[in-house]
This record gives structure tokens, C-alpha cells and sequence, in this order.
């Protein structure tokens, strides 16, 4: 074969091998199951290779906001909210998965962050998860999006109405949040608000190295804050009693919830809130995404 055969040849290779490649990256997926963490949780599953395993969240009716009266006012009123079955990303979106959205043009480039792929993403804000939920979308014909500030609570308590998904005791933070402990300390000796405990993570940890709560969720509490759908309230006075997100038009701020690496405990609170505009980014913010069932 002469050199421009093997040339041509070489380029129709290339060719069939780019044909396939951008077939399967459109292709439709088909759910797969996970195994739970930890045994008797809900079901798990992913509709592709390169998105996020879901947590199926059962149906249910629960109390929201500031259960034992040692928070802010506007972790109040406590109100009760029904929820539909739904799903939940098991772990904050990571590097990897944001990676696969900005390769596919979804999504801008990865942000700074660490080098581990199972990190949480972090440094970018509110319109920017949109977009990768949009993405998520497309990509696997499947109704996915942030999840409602009721949701995001209903989910991290799942069934305990307790200060933290673990219970009270502070001390347990370690086994189970990511916050501003010694580590934490080390690494930033500036702040001198740190829990007595070290987990070795002196900032954001690789998702799912803490205890899940019951329901196989990892992280809900500590590592980042994670942005959810609503716009922010001052309170929760005339808040939806359905679960679904409370937004209207030309909101200034949207919540996040959680806590993150650099907080006290007292801000890794289950009924801890907070907010901030939707263009805004930190390396301590980061997101976690929600699909619609049947």
C-alpha cells in the first residue's frame, strides 16, 4: 500500500472512531442500579456512565426550619411540608462530573480547585449549576434540577429531627461533616473557631470520605454549602407546604444550605441557611442535583 493509501485509510479510521465517539456521547443511557451505603437505604442509580448516582427519596411529610429554637429567625417559623418521591445526588457534583459537562461544551471550562477528580466542584455559582443541571438534562432525556430548599432539608434529616443528621453531640462531627476543625486550623491560623477534632482535611474533602446519614446521602453537611433552587427569604412566612422551590421574579439572592470546610458547627446546623446572588462564586460553594420521578 503506498503512502497516501495509508494515509487516507489512517484518516477514514479517524473518522469512523470521531462518528462513534460523538454517537455515543448523544446516545440515550439506560438507568443502572448502585448498590446503597449503607445497606437498607433507599435505591440508587444513575441514568449514564458520566452523571451523578442518585439516592431515591421516598414520599413524606416532615417539620422544616428551627425544630429546637437555638437558631436564627430566619430558620423560622417551623412549618410542616409535604414531599413527592424524588431523587438526589448521593454526593455533591465533582470535578469529574463537570469535567464531562464542559468537554461536551454544557458546561464552562473546570474552574481552579484541586487536582483530585472527586472533589466537590467549587467556584461557581448559581447560573453556572443551571446550566450543568440543563446539561444533565439533555443529556440523559431526563427532568433534572436543583433541588427546592424543602427537599434539600427533608432529605439531610431523613426521619431525625435532631441539631445535626447525625444527632446532637458535636463531637461526632468529624466522623460525619467536613467543618473548621484542627486541620482546618493548620492550615488556616488566622480563624479560631475550629471543633476539637481533626479529620486530616484542612479544606474541602474527596466526596463520600464521611458517614452517610440514613438515607446513603453523603456530605449534606459541611464540605461545601450547595446552592439550591429558592430565592431567598427573610423567613419562612408563607413558605409552600408542597416541597416544591419558592422563587418569583427578580430574586436578589439564592439559597444554599449545608455548611461548608470553613465553618463552626453552628453553621453545619440542619436548619442553617443562607444565601447569596446568583452570580456569586467561592471555593467553599459548591452544588448538589435533584431529577424528577415517575
Amino acid at each position: 500500500m503506498t503512502a497516501r493509501a495509508w494515509l487516507q485509510w489512517g484518516l477514514a479510521l479517524c473518522a469512523v472512531a470521531f462518528a462513534e465517539a460523538a454517537s455515543a456521547q448523544h446516545e440515550a443511557c439506560v438507568p443502572t442500579r448502585v448498590d446503597p451505603t449503607p445497606p437498607g437505604a433507599p435505591v440508587a442509580f444513575r441514568d449514564c456512565p458520566d452523571t451523578p448516582v442518585l439516592v431515591t427519596i421516598p414520599a413524606g411529610r416532615f417539620r422544616m426550619g428551627d425544630l429546637l429554637d437555638n437558631g436564627a429567625s430566619y430558620e423560622k417559623p417551623v412549618h410542616e411540608v409535604s414531599v413527592r418521591r424524588y431523587a438526589l445526588g448521593r454526593y455533591e457534583i465533582t470535578r469529574a462530573e463537570w469535567a464531562a459537562c464542559a468537554l461536551a461544551k454544557g458546561c464552562d471550562e473546570l474552574p481552579a480547585g484541586g487536582a483530585d477528580p472527586q472533589l466537590p466542584v467549587t467556584d461557581v455559582s448559581w447560573d453556572q449549576a443551571q446550566r450543568y443541571v440543563a446539561w444533565l438534562t439533555q443529556r440523559t432525556h431526563q427532568p433534572y434540577r436543583l433541588p427546592s430548599e424543602a427537599e434539600w432539608e427533608y432529605a439531610v434529616r431523613a426521619g431525625s429531627e435532631t441539631q445535626y443528621s447525625w444527632g446532637n453531640v458535636v463531637e461526632f462531627a468529624c466522623q460525619n461533616a467536613n467543618g473548621f476543625d484542627r486541620a482546618g486550623r493548620k492550615a488556616h491560623p488566622q480563624w479560631d473557631w475550629q471543633i476539637e477534632c481533626d479529620d486530616g482535611y484542612g479544606e474541602a474533602a474527596p466526596v463520600g470520605r464521611y458517614a452517610p446519614n440514613a438515607w446513603g446521602l453523603h456530605d449534606m453537611l459541611g464540605n461545601v454549602w450547595e446552592w439550591v433552587a429558592d430565592c431567598w427569604h427573610a423567613d419562612y412566612t408563607g413558605a409552600p407546604a408542597d416541597g416544591r422551590a419558592w422563587v418569583e421574579d427578580g430574586c436578589a439572592k439564592r439559597v444554599n444550605r449545608g455548611g461548608g470546610w470553613g465553618n463552626h458547627p453552628r453553621s453545619l446546623r440542619v436548619s442553617n441557611r443562607d444565601g447569596d446572588p446568583a452570580g456569586s462564586r467561592s471555593d467553599g460553594l459548591g452544588f448538589r442535583v435533584a431529577r424528577d420521578l415517575p
